[in-house]
């Protein structure tokens, strides 16, 4: 059951804390976890899991292609390897791998891509992975999964434990804004309503679910009620949540921490152009490359910030088609 936070705020642990915490507990249970690193361990503060559980643990160094490879041959074998590296390296530095080596044979492997999008911040427009999500979107049997606070992040773990496939699910390691209550469930695939609202839908997922919410509330004290959406299955998307908001509302506005091409924005047009024309903007990076700042510069940079999603939900709405 999903439950929403009566308020949005910061969670007190780093989302990569809770991490490193359910997979101790995960291969506590199951042995036949296998956790695998680009030899970026402490990043992810898995180094004190490492040395717990080192019959679980393989470092494959700096060699993410490899890497992918690996997981593949374990899977095969019926262990269920958990990837992690950050995101433009276990994406578009391996899609080869991926696509042959665990897509095409529907081998069972989850990989964590860190610090999409803007949330590389300093590390700058090398780290930053504006289309990691545009290039899982491509290959079959991937599922995409782009949590938005530390309790999802759990219950998603623990569900794509039990479920075969490839799983592509993106991770910040810091700390996040907290959105749903403790003990929420989430089915995958299915959307989530944070709130509802009848003049324009806010869909998102991932770090910019918070600021949808905060948009929102400035929008209400201007008289305009949002619906927001948390679109946190990339893939397959929720046609039905999209649908019904197109409906409901008639005008649609997305935000992403990627290209507006091909991510959650282009998922969202593909339905509407094919089942219900709806004036739509997309808000996220505009076909180009990341840049070194802050988030909270990053996200004016691309305009997806509290007052552009505001402005953006003002024009959608003037947009709108005549009933």
């Amino acid at each position: 059951m999903v439950q929403v936070c009566p308020e949005i705020k910061l969670e007190e642990k780093e989302m990569r804390d809770v991490f490193a915490e359910v997979l101790d507990e995960i291969v506590t249970e199951d042995k036949r976890v296998i956790y695998l690193d680009a030899d970026i361990m402490n990043s992810l503060k898995t180094v004190e899991f490492g040395k717990k559980h080192p019959e679980n643990t393989i470092n494959c160094g700096i060699q993410e292609a490899n890497m992918i490879g690996v997981a593949g041959g374990m899977s095969a074998t019926g262990l269920i390897p958990f990837v992690h590296s950050f995101a433009p390296f276990v994406t578009r530095r391996v899609m080869d791998q991926v696509h042959i080596s665990g897509a095409y044979p529907n081998l069972n492997i989850r990989i964590m891509g860190t610090d999409p999008g803007i949330l590389s911040g300093v590390n700058g427009g090398t780290h930053t992975s504006f289309e990691d999500v545009g290039l899982m979107r491509c290959i079959p049997n991937v599922t995409i999964i782009d949590p938005c606070d530390s309790v999802m992040l759990k219950d998603i773990l623990w569900q794509t434990k039990e479920l075969h496939g490839m799983f592509y699910i993106r991770l910040s390691r810091k700390v996040s804004e907290q959105i749903y209550c403790a003990d929420s469930t989430f089915k995958i695939g299915v959307a989530n309503t944070i709130r509802e609202g009848s003049d324009v839908s806010i869909i998102a997922s991932g770090v910019s679910v918070a600021d949808a919410c905060h948009a929102a509330e400035v929008l209400k004290k201007e008289g305009i009620q949002a619906r927001v959406i948390d679109m946190f299955t990339i893939k397959p998307i929720d046609k039905e949540a999209i649908i019904k908001a197109a409906k409901e509302t008639g005008a649609i506005v997305t935000v992403e921490n990627h290209n507006i091409i091909n991510g959650l924005g282009s998922a969202v047009a593909e339905v509407l152009s094919e089942e219900i024309p709806t004036p739509l903007l997309r808000l996220g990076a505009r076909d180009r490359f990341g840049e070194v700042g802050s988030m909270s510069y990053l996200k004016q940079q691309l305009k997806m910030d509290i007052p552009n999603i505001v402005e953006a939900a003002k024009e959608v709405i003037n947009k709108k088609l005549p009933l």
